[in-house]
């Protein structure tokens, strides 16, 4: 029997300055010739997910709101995150980026029905939710015998990690800088780079996340609270001659100190002094938020440089569509290996309203991912 009706996670952004994510039932569109109904089984929260769950909200704020729905959440935006979120006030917003089910109705077409019974990963908002219409064209269908559970995050990480190479290469540089490494994605690049031979310098923010990449087979990390950082830093892009870096943090000043060690790098072998700089192009995008603040830039690189944003949803539409197939199929085929996510728990719809889980999910730390279990009471 086709289900109607779904329990779906939404957020919406009040007039008040406030933000409630409520758990509220919802009707499912009716499905059409090319779409297949997924039984939501896992759907992970991604730092990606956090901003349209809560609007940036001060966290210290939430509070239960037993008058929107019996499981939901309040909390209180500041000035400035009420202004970034002006465009959806009164928005009533599905959260979820990505997910893993089985697909338990299909349309007519053949690509629809080709899928039915079959575990697939999609992406495209409204994951959090006990059943997912979408078009079958989206669904990435895995290996035989996988679980829904590994089918979860076979998107927004494993796309990312292989676009950052990907842009390394249709831009012409040779080596990656990552920031925030030691995270789900940051271990898939290492990963990648390991097999390809590409070579990577980590930047991570403890001994511990340091010794994590290193058992992986890390060659260059580079803790940021260590005296030493700086030195570390430049040495391993002298060595590497990378000249292109991927920012997690955002805030702060981490994206000029990489550009600055670039130019330190490049300028070692400089055989006379240019009052421009070094010519070699260094660039670092910003892709992540980690850090709250404005990006502080101190030019101390000469002028051969560049700092912008990079997102997903932009580079895959970017490249062609043959070379997105490739990098799907790449992570189909690894789907339990290269491409693997780790969890520190497992939480029901409602659970993820749960203060005490928001209050540990929100913090975006390292080995802190939750997955939401839709099928679990």
């Amino acid at each position: 029997m086709t289900p109607t009706r779904t329990l779906q996670l939404h957020s919406t952004v009040h007039e008040d300055s406030t933000v409630t994510l409520a758990l509220v039932e919802a009707d499912l569109p009716e499905t059409g010739p090319d779409d297949v109904v997924v039984r939501m089984e896992a759907a992970p929260i991604n730092p990606s997910d956090l901003g349209v769950m809560f609007a940036r909200a001060d966290m210290s704020t939430l509070v239960r709101d037993t008058s929107v729905a019996a499981h939901a959440v309040r909390a209180t935006l500041t000035p400035e995150a009420m202004q970034a979120a002006a465009g959806r006030i009164g928005l009533t917003i599905p959260a979820g980026n990505e997910g893993g089910g089985v697909v338990v109705t299909a349309g007519t077409s053949d690509a629809a029905q080709a899928l039915l019974g079959k575990v697939v990963g999609i992406r495209g908002g409204a994951m959090y939710a006990q059943y997912r219409c979408i078009a079958a064209q989206h669904c990435l269908v895995l290996p035989d015998g996988t679980a829904p559970v590994d089918a979860a995050s076979c998107f927004v990480n494993p796309l990312t990690a292989l676009g950052m190479v990907e842009t390394m290469r249709l831009e012409g540089h040779t080596g990656l800088v990552h920031t925030a490494a030691a995270s789900n994605l940051g271990q898939m690049l290492q990963k990648i780079c390991t097999a390809d031979g590409i070579p990577l310098v980590n930047i991570v923010r403890t001994p511990a996340q340091a010794a994590l990449l290193r058992r992986i087979g890390a060659t260059h990390v580079c803790d940021t609270s260590q005296p030493t950082f700086t030195e570390d830093l430049t040495n391993a892009l002298a060595e590497t001659g990378a000249t292109l870096g991927f920012d997690a943090t955002g805030g702060g000043e981490l994206t000029s100190h990489i550009l600055a060690a670039m130019e330190a790098a490049a300028t070692r072998s400089a055989k006379e002094f240019n009052r421009y700089g070094s010519t070699v192009q260094k660039q670092v995008y910003v892709y992540g938020s980690l850090e709250a603040g404005p990006t502080v830039l101190h030019r101390t690189y000469g002028m051969a440089w560049g700092v912008g944003g990079w997102l997903l949803t932009h580079f895959l539409r970017r490249i062609s569509p043959e070379t997105a197939a490739r990098l799907k199929n790449r992570v189909a085929a690894e789907i339990t290996t290269t491409f693997a996510s780790h969890y520190t728990k497992v939480v029901s719809l409602a659970g993820a309203l749960e203060p005490e889980a928001i209050a540990q999910y929100s913090k975006r730390a390292t080995g802190q991912k939750y997955l939401i279990d839709p099928t679990r009471a």
